[in-house]
């Protein structure tokens, strides 16, 4: 089973400080049409980054700008 902070590190390929509760989005995968988690975590002290992965393949992304 896969944890938050785990997660949040898969999105981020890198470690993060801290994360929140994992939870479904409200969308499909663009790239297969699968199911879709979202995680809100700290990557660093000062920014906080909502993060999207695919459960079915390597599709992630970020709320970045």
């Amino acid at each position: 089973m896969v944890t938050a902070q785990t997660l949040a590190e898969l999105i981020e390929d890198d470690s993060v400080m801290e994360a929140e509760q994992i939870s479904e989005a409200e969308t499909d995968c663009p790239e297969c049409s699968g199911n879709v988690l979202e995680v809100g975590y700290m990557p660093s002290v000062t920014e906080f980054v909502t993060g999207q992965k695919c459960q079915d393949c390597d599709w992630a992304a970020t709320d970045r700008n």
